[in-house]
């Protein structure tokens, strides 16, 4: 059983002083030890990889992927296991006149900023973001998006940003300070805008193989996901938060999990 963790703050830190500290890096050691009938193998990759691997082997699984139509698919999805902060837009200060024309009540209408083919924002390539935000980025004009591949696409992203070569970058704002940190951009110079139209919080489901194998697996996954206590990594995201909003996530994630375990 391959799993296919990518450097993906908060959830998986792969290098730094909070390396293995990530959400996922604590719920991997519970999913592992709750499934002693396999062997696990552990497998770094970046985000195109992972889809490949997920496509072309009969038993890969990845503990961290969003659910959207197109992938379910091909990939079998466990029920949720992690609930995190909708992706927004990120701007410098400097620059948040760019978005003013688009917002409405204080959230940027994406679709009409994409439209407007006036300003490129950046992307991390075949990431997903969400099925809205996802539906968006299908219709974006031509030349809107500038995406981005590698293992450090998204600080790519943010140091092109800093040098004016772009102006917006979509993402998660947690990984989006945690990266900017690390490049010693200092978090006063970012200003996040949350995207009209999204749900305040998505979730995060365990993801593997379309196949006899993989579903069985997931099954399995779901057991486990129903019966593990997540207030802990509920906990360890909620860190990650700005303190106004780390409440709010406390007890809409508590609610939601409860819901979840009572079905």
């Amino acid at each position: 059983m391959i799993w296919l963790l990518r450097d993906l703050p908060p959830m998986t830190i792969f290098e730094g002083p909070k390396k293995g500290q990530g959400v996922i890096d604590h719920l991997m050691p519970q999913l592992i030890a709750g499934m002693p009938q396999y062997e696990h193998k552990i497998m770094r990759v970046n985000r195109a990889r992972g889809l490949q691997m997920l496509h072309e082997n009969p038993f890969a699984c990845d503990p961290a992927l969003l659910w959207n139509k197109e992938r379910a698919q091909w990939v079998a999805y466990s029920i949720p296991a992690i609930r995190a902060v909708a992706n927004g837009l990120v701007v410098r200060q400097k620059d948040r006149a760019v978005l003013e024309p688009y917002l409405v009540d204080g959230a940027v209408d994406f679709s009409a900023l994409l439209a407007s083919g006036e300003r490129k924002v950046g992307v991390v390539a075949e990431r997903s973001y969400g099925e809205y935000i996802d539906g968006l980025l299908r219709h974006a004009p031509s030349g809107a998006l500038t995406p981005h591949y590698g293992n450090d696409a998204l600080s790519n992203l943010l140091s092109m940003q800093r040098l004016n070569r772009l102006q917006v970058v979509l993402g998660y704002w947690p990984e989006i300070r945690y990266q900017a940190k690390q490049a010693q951009i200092p978090e006063n110079e970012l200003e996040f805008y949350s995207i009209r139209g999204t749900e305040k919080y998505l979730s995060g489901y365990v993801a593997c193989s379309d196949t006899t194998q993989g579903r069985q697996a997931i099954s399995e996954i779901n057991q486990l996901l129903r019966t593990l206590p997540h207030e802990h990594l509920n906990q360890l995201y909620a860190a990650w938060l700005d303190p106004e909003r780390q409440a709010d996530y406390l007890q809409q994630a508590r609610t939601f999990f409860e819901q979840q375990a009572a079905q």
